[in-house]
């Protein structure tokens, strides 16, 4: 998180994970999709070829929109209103999303062996395992404010008035 945004401050918060998380990850997705789906065609039947990333990238791409859009369009707009009755019920579904992009980060890892690089592999391959780094990297922080950070706020548990 920047040290411009206090945790506390929800809306700030919200608008951050959109701007930076949210943008960043419809910017990356494809790049890599486009990426996994070279190595994988150049490189077929090559030891250490993450066979089958490209469609989990591409699968990934759907369904992050989808999730990112609902964020976007209903929950985040409710929690810049203050919450809503109810509202822990979208914050379970966010955070059972959550809970199937680890499932995928873990097969991100399996199929290219922890994004380890076989020796000579070309720049396309490096610039894949590089992006995917950084992807992870991003996806598991903007998860981890979501459901340590924002969500807890607004679930009973967490709610000064609950």
């Amino acid at each position: 998180m920047t040290e411009d945004v206090a945790p506390t401050d929800a809306t700030a918060l919200t608008r951050h994970i959109e701007t930076r998380y949210h943008a960043r990850h419809r910017e990356q997705l494809p790049v890599l999709a486009d990426m996994a789906e070279r190595v994988e065609d150049v490189h077929f039947g090559d030891d250490g070829v993450p066979e089958g990333l490209s469609i989990l990238l591409r699968r990934m791409i759907g369904e992050m929109e989808v999730h990112m859009k609902k964020e976007e369009l209903i929950l985040f707009p409710a929690i810049r209103r203050g919450g809503m009755p109810g509202i822990e019920n979208p914050i379970a579904v966010m955070r059972a999303d959550h809970a199937g992009h680890d499932c995928e980060v873990a097969e991100i890892r399996r199929l290219t062996g922890n994004l380890s690089l076989p020796d000579g592999a070309c720049g396309t391959w490096t610039t894949l395992y590089r992006g995917l780094a950084e992807f992870t990297a991003d996806l598991t922080e903007h998860m981890r404010l979501e459901n340590d950070v924002l969500f807890p706020q607004f679930e009973p548990a967490g709610r000064a008035d609950a």
